[in-house]
This record gives C-alpha cells, sequence and structure tokens, in this order.
C-alpha cells in the first residue's frame, strides 16, 4: 500500500498531537502535587518525558513523570523564601549553623548559600575559619552539599568555590574536590564574568597544585570565550582581576577593549590606563583610540592622584615640565606643585623653578594659588633658595587675608608656616586665640581631629620655638592626650620595636612605650638616663612634656631623657631618605622638648634579621645619642 508524503505527514503530525494530549493531561493531574516545585521545573520534567522515548506508551507516563519528580532534584530559580532571608541577614557564623539544629529541610542551594555567607562573615575573623571547619554542623552541611552538587544552580556554583578556598578547607577535602570537578563539568555553561572572578580566586586564595590546574582550565576557556563580553564595564573589571594571569588572554581582552572603547566612560577609560600601567603594557593602537576619546568627548574628572610611584614617569614629567615652566599661569603650576607633594616627590630644580615663577609674577599672584604652593613646600619639606624672599611674599598676602579665609585653611596654613620654620607671632595668635580654636574642641569627626591636632603643633611650636611669644596658648585641658591618639593599628615595625624595647628594659619602671606627649606627638619610647648612662626610674621625677606630669623630682645633673622614634616607609619622600614635612616638624619638637632622640628608620631596621642584632642596634644607637651630647 502505497501511502503519499502529505498522507504520512498527517499521520506523524496525528501522533504528535496525541503524544502531547496525554502528557498535558498527566501534567495537569500532578499540578497539586508539583505547585510547590514551580512552572519552570514543571516544563523540564515535561520536556524529559516528552524526549525520553516516541514510541513509550501512555500508561507508562505516570510511572515515568513520578520517577523524575521523586528522584531528579532540580531547583529552579524559585521565589525568596523565609530560609533564604534567614541566610541573607545572618551576621554571626552561629546562626547560618542553628539553621540545621532548627530542623530545617535545606535544599542544596540553600546549603552552597550557607557557605557563602559563612565566608563573608569570616572575611575580617580568619582566626574562627579552623574552628568552624571542625564543628560537627559544618561538617554535616558538607556531606549534604557532595551528595547532590549537581543540583547547585549555575550562578551559586562559581561563588560555592571561592567560598570555599576562602574559608580555607584543605587540598585532600574530597567536598573541595567534587566541587571543582562539578566546575569543570559546566565550565561551558558557566557565564564568562563567573568564570572571570573564579579564576581570580583561584589565583589569589589557593596555591595548590589541583586549583592551579583549575585555574589553566579557567584562562583557556576566558581566552576562548571573550568573545561573549559584551559591556565595558564587565571588560574592565576582567583587565583588572585576571589580565595579568595569561600574556594571550590579555591580548584578546586589549582586542575588546579597541571594540568597545566609544562606551567607555572617564572611570573605566582611568582603569584600563592603569591596568596597562600596572602591567607595564605599551599597546599602542589602544592608547591612541583611549586618548581620541579622552579629548573628543567632554568628560568631567574630578581630582585624583596617582595611586603608584613609577620613578622614571616621575623625572620625565619633572624634565619636561622645567622646559615649560616659564610658559604657565601660576594656577597650573599651584595644581602640579600639589600634584607631586601628593606623590611625595621632591625634584629641586623643578620646586625652584615654581617658587621663581611665583616671585616674578609677585603683584599678580592670586592667594588661593599661593596657599596651595605653600602647603606643597610644606608637606616635602622644601626651602627655597630665595627663602627670605618667597615668604616675604607670603606674609605679605596672607597678612590682611589670613582672618578672613575658612578656619579650616587658616589652621592649614599657619601649620605650614610652622613646618617650614617661618610662623610669625600675629599668625600663630590667629589660630591660637580662644574665640577661634573653641569651634574644634571636641570634634568628633575625622576632619575635626585632624584640626586639633595641628592646632596642638601649633601650639607646641610656639611654647619650644618662639620663646618671645606672650600669648594666648591651648587650655591645658585641650592638651591632654585623646584616647584616639594611642588608638592606631599596629605595625609591623612598631610591634618589633615594642617587643625589642621590652627585652632591652626588662621592668616597666625602666621606660615607657607609647608615650602621648602634651605637643600632639607620640613617642615610640623614652627612657632616663642618668651621667654614667644607667637607667633611672621615670615615674619619680618631674616629666614636662606630659600633660599630666608624675613625679615631683627633678632629674639628677647630667641625666638625659632620650626619645624613640620609628620612621616607616610612607614617613619619608619618594625614593629618599629624607622626612615628609610633618614628621620634621616632630623631630624639631621632641629635641626643643629637651630629648635626646634616637631614630629607628625602617630601611635600617629591615636589615636586623635576628634579635640579639635588633637588641645590639638598639644599645649602639643609645651610646651614640650619648656620646654626640657629650660632645657638644
Amino acid at each position: 500500500m502505497e501511502v503519499s508524503g502529505g498522507a504520512c505527514g498527517d499521520i506523524m503530525a496525528a501522533h504528535l498531537v496525541k503524544q502531547c494530549t496525554c502528557l498535558l493531561r498527566e501534567a495537569a493531574r500532578l499540578a497539586p502535587a508539583m505547585a510547590p516545585i514551580g512552572q519552570l521545573r514543571l516544563a523540564r520534567v515535561a520536556h524529559k518525558t516528552l524526549t525520553s522515548s516516541a514510541t513509550s506508551p501512555s500508561s507508562h507516563f505516570s510511572s515515568s513523570m513520578m520517577k523524575l519528580v521523586d528522584n531528579e532534584k532540580v531547583f529552579t530559580l524559585y521565589p525568596e523564601n523565609h530560609i533564604d532571608q534567614l541566610i541573607k541577614n545572618a551576621k554571626r557564623p552561629e546562626e547560618l549553623l542553628e539553621l540545621l539544629d532548627a530542623g530545617h529541610h535545606l535544599n542544596n542551594n540553600q546549603a552552597a548559600l550557607i557557605f557563602i555567607r559563612l565566608s563573608q562573615l569570616l572575611f575580617e575573623k580568619p582566626e574562627d575559619k579552623a574552628s568552624l571547619i571542625q564543628d560537627a554542623r559544618f561538617q554535616q552541611l558538607l556531606r549534604q552539599l557532595n551528595s547532590q552538587i549537581s543540583s547547585v544552580w549555575h550562578g551559586t556554583l562559581p561563588r560555592l568555590l571561592r567560598s570555599l578556598y576562602a574559608l580555607g578547607l584543605p587540598e585532600t577535602s574530597k567536598e573541595l574536590q567534587s566541587v571543582e570537578q562539578e566546575v569543570r563539568w559546566r565550565m561551558r555553561r558557566l557565564k564568562y564574568k563567573h568564570l572571570a572572578l573564579l579564576a581570580d580566586s583561584c589565583a589569589t586564595l589557593s596555591q595548590k597544585q589541583h586549583s592551579k590546574e583549575l585555574l589553566a582550565e579557567l584562562l583557556m576557556h576566558l581566552e576562548r570565550r571573550w568573545t561573549e563580553i559584551e559591556d565595558g564595564r564587565t571588560l574592565v573589571t576582567i583587565m583588572m582581576k585576571v589580565g595579568h594571569l595569561s600574556e594571550s588572554l590579555m591580548n584578546r581582552l586589549e582586542d575588546k577593549c579597541l571594540e568597545l572603547v566609544e562606551q567607555f566612560g572617564p572611570d573605566e577609560l582611568r582603569k584600563v590606563l592603569m591596568v596597562l600601567a600596572a602591567q607595564s603594557r605599551r599597546s599602542v593602537p589602544l592608547l591612541r583610540a583611549i586618548s581620541y576619546h579622552l579629548v573628543q568627548k567632554p568628560f568631567h574628572l574630578t581630582k585624583g592622584k596617582l595611586n603608584f610611584h613609577q620613578t622614571q614617569v616621575c623625572q620625565r614629567l619633572a624634565a619636561d615640565l622645567l622646559s615649560l615652566a616659564p610658559n604657565l599661569t601660576s594656577g597650573e603650576v599651584a595644581r602640579c606643585a600639589k600634584s607631586f607633594a601628593l606623590l611625595k616627590w621632591l625634584n629641586l630644580p623643578l620646586f625652584e623653578a615654581f617658587a621663581q615663577h611665583f616671585l616674578n609674577r609677585a603683584q599678580d599672584i592670586p592667594l588661593p594659588h599661593l596657599c596651595s604652593m605653600l602647603l606643597a613646600f610644606a608637606r616635602l619639606n622644601f626651602h627655597p633658595d630665595q627663602e627670605d624672599q618667597f615668604f616675604s611674599l607670603v606674609h605679605e598676602k596672607l597678612g590682611s587675608e589670613l582672618a578672613g579665609l575658612e578656619p579650616a585653611l587658616q589652621v592649614d596654613l599657619v601649620w605650614a608656616l610652622c613646618v617650614l620654620q617661618q610662623a610669625q607671632e600675629a599668625e600663630l595668635q590667629t589660630v591660637l586665640h580662644p574665640k577661634f580654636h573653641t569651634q574644634f574642641l571636641g570634634g568628633e569627626s575625622q576632619k575635626d581631629q585632624n584640626i586639633f591636632q595641628k592646632l596642638l603643633h601649633i601650639n607646641a611650636t610656639a611654647l619650644l620655638e618662639h620663646p618671645e611669644y606672650s600669648g594666648p596658648l591651648l587650655p591645658a585641658s585641650a592638651v591632654a592626650p585623646r584616647l584616639s591618639a594611642l588608638d592606631r593599628k599596629v605595625t609591623p615595625l612598631q610591634k618589633e620595636l615594642q617587643e625589642t624595647l621590652k627585652g632591652l628594659l626588662g621592668s616597666t619602671d625602666r621606660g615607657s612605650l607609647e608615650v602621648a606627649t602634651q605637643y600632639g606627638w607620640v613617642l615610640d619610647a623614652e627612657v632616663l638616663l642618668d651621667s654614667d648612662g644607667q637607667f633611672l626610674p621615670l615615674r619619680d621625677f618631674v616629666a614636662p612634656h606630659l600633660a599630666q606630669p608624675i613625679g615631683s623630682q627633678p632629674p639628677p645633673p647630667g641625666a638625659k631623657r632620650l626619645a624613640f622614634l620609628r620612621w616607616e616607609f610612607p614617613n619619608f619622600n619618594s625614593r629618599s631618605k629624607d622626612l615628609l614635612g610633618r614628621f620634621v616638624l616632630a623631630r624639631r619638637h621632641i629635641l626643643a622638648a629637651g630629648f635626646l632622640i634616637v631614630d629607628v628608620p625602617f630601611y635600617e631596621w629591615l636589615e636586623l634579621k635576628s634579635e640579639w642584632q635588633k637588641g645590639a642596634y638598639l644599645k649602639d644607637k643609645i651610646r651614640k645619642a650619648m656620646s654626640e651630647e657629650l660632645a657638644k
């Protein structure tokens, strides 16, 4: 019997309609039982049943679908429920572990979310990770996750692996290996940005061999799928996170930048330039494209600073500016000086040219530009060759206008003059007058505290460096050290120095650590030595440098107070062993207060390897300070 092509098509269509009708009838019957699972899951079950076998009898549909419902735990994008909210709002790891004790039925995606939230909560408390991993509930949750890892959503899986790395699971953990293997299987289906963030985590959070192998696979996929990047923000983020991990990937990302550069805003352009600079890459086509768009687009660029020091760049800029200095405006000179000061970069010929530029245009220099120049000079502790002429110009400009400036700027300017040893009595009186300084007493904001700290330094300058100063001064209650003066993060150098000093002193009576003075400076340590170089008990003797002196006896004849001052890397000008102006002022004040100074710069301390060397170094410094004093 022959059947035409059209009749055959009709028969096949009829069979298909019959199968679809049976499927929909079965789905309607099961709908109430499957309601919590959601429509998307029902659709997936229907699809699997429809495509399982074209020849399966309709009587088998019921058992097939029930088997899929019971055995295939596929979780989809449900609306956020109560447990999800508990996980998201948890403030302590214990709150998350209590979800297991409370008998909540957690699906595997929620278990993954718990691990992600745990890593977030423990980010600032790494010391708690070891005890958490040993917790029986944590191990139970790991086993549950491992048993059904295939049910974790695509978007959650990369975050889960990053969290397990952050929690510090051991390399031999079968649960960690299971998640890594699941990532490998699903790599083609994961979003590009998820792969990039995961590659960043593999590179920074784990140095194990198996993670390095996973990183190599991730980089290979990122390089193959680079065309999937569609927006500038994602591209810039990937360049910053993983671009440095693969030369070939970075080449692809630069090509994509050329394609999308027209969409970039000023922030994206800045970040791309920073990435290229940090990796010492010179992509001429990309740099030309960025230059073109910077010129063509009317971007409003906010003030900022270079956040890394590149010696060759600063040297080249200084050399080029030096030849251009005569033709610059006073505003351009002031901005250049301020920028170099922020970078802590002092080029003597260039700054001499800046000072000469202002002297040549003394009558036309606006006060704001002169203020910027003065603050830049103070930060770098720069004294021009024509110092007298320059500061005569400064005093002339400030004389009639200082009191009319913003209060915070008044303090900054007088403080800068104190740093440069150019403050005059009238300028000191302006900011130390009670009607002026009371507005900053008791200020809680960081800005107010910084301003008041400078007032303490100005007050110390009047006390210690201007014997003819007749007042006013800050009241005794104001110069008492605040708790914030000592409440700072301890640096590695500070910690090592304190430990060495404790061993050197032996007893707390023989010296004090972290001494807050009435001058606004904190000494790392203070000791009192007699004429024979022996330690004296500090608490027995008068200490005028303290706001609330202890002891009543005057030091014996020939006794000397020694102050230990550490100088960290940020305290110096860039590529120099010259202190910044603020710390030069601190050193001058401590000397003027009658101390001998034991300087402990970071570059000398780093050369000391053993505790014996560090102790011998400090003893030698003490002997040297005493010898220099006796030689006078």
